[in-house]
């Protein structure tokens, strides 16, 4: 670490979707060396540039080793990773002396207490977090930028489309709001976020990690209705609003449909339940409202709703979960 930045990072899942947009824009910043945390059977292709550290996630020693002389480290892994993997890492950078830590959220706002509350997902990001705390070694950034949009539009039981039969779901009247973002804008605001100075120099004091350390990081791409969405996919598709079906179905009637299809074992009721739950009219889903966002702070870009709809879409055509 400089005196007043951060320059070595280590990050987990550099060769996913989320993981290598940060990746990327963590080397473009020209200003960071990335270090990829991957298991020592790991095949997957990681992005040019970075340095690659093995790890037994089943020996601690090799992850302490590996994040010793590491500024920060950033976990991106998917809802299957097991569930005390984050902890392994967070135990293993406290005692390797890593003073910032970028949990696993990536996600709406789990400092939310309603939406805590009725989705355990969100609830359980806290755990990492206290984890951090407790130790006393690191400080944590924790990243709030919604549901991934190129992820959730494709997949029917996410955002409501099914492109392949047209049909559009609207939760309610398909007028809330909420924010959402793409894996590209992740991607700038986590280097940008890593890029600011700890200590404020000159007179902005907010424009530091001092600002946001132990706190919440709120970044979003689009602050958009189900509306909104399908207005998009029409530009995109050439499509008339005609040649759509539209449904509706009340946000806490499916919420609540879809909890009680959990208990007969519907496994895509859960991710019926997170997306139905960020579309209630409390403003839950949309933190840009009540908690205000970081974008201009962190030089965050406008972006093109309907060229991140066109990747959706695309997605959509193959397995939108590959």
């Amino acid at each position: 670490m400089s005196a007043n930045h951060i320059t070595k990072v280590a990050i987990v899942g550099a060769g996913g979707r989320s993981g290598g947009a940060m990746t990327a824009e963590l080397l473009k910043t020209v200003r960071h060396t990335v270090t990829a945390i991957t298991r020592q059977d790991s095949t997957s292709p990681l992005p040019e540039g970075v340095k690659v550290a093995k790890v037994n996630y089943d020996d601690q020693s090799t992850l302490v080793d590996a994040l010793k002389g590491q500024d920060a480290l950033i976990i991106t892994m998917g809802t299957q990773a097991p569930t005390d993997t984050q902890l392994k890492l967070i135990r293993a950078a406290a005692e390797a002396g890593v003073k910032w830590i970028c949990p696993n959220e990536w996600g709406p706002d789990s400092a939310n207490p309603d939406l805590c509350k009725d989705v355990s997902l969100f609830a359980h990001a806290s755990g990492p977090r206290d984890e951090i705390k407790k130790l006393g070694k690191s400080s944590y950034l924790g990243v709030v930028c919604g549901f991934w949009y190129e992820w959730s539009l494709a997949i029917a039981d996410s955002y409501g489309f099914d492109f392949a039969n047209k049909t559009v779901t609207f939760f309610d009247e398909g007028e809330t709001k909420t924010n959402t973002s793409t894996w590209p804008q992740v991607g700038r605001g986590v280097a940008a976020l890593l890029s600011l100075p700890i200590k404020a120099e000159g007179g902005d004091q907010e424009r530091c990690l001092d600002h946001f350390r132990d706190h919440k990081v709120y970044i979003s791409s689009f602050t958009v209705s189900q509306r909104d969405m399908l207005a998009s996919v029409l530009r995109v598709s050439g499509d008339k609003e005609s040649d759509w079906t539209i449904k509706k179905e009340g946000a806490e009637k499916r919420y609540n449909a879809a909890a009680e299809a959990m208990k007969k074992g519907d496994r895509l009721a859960y991710v019926r339940t997170m997306y139905t739950r960020v579309f209630y009219a409390d403003d839950s889903g949309n933190y840009g409202k009540t908690k205000g966002l970081a974008n201009e702070l962190l030089g965050l870009p406008e972006e093109n709703i309907d060229e991140a709809t066109k990747v959706a879409m695309d997605r959509a055509k193959g397995n939108p979960y590959a």
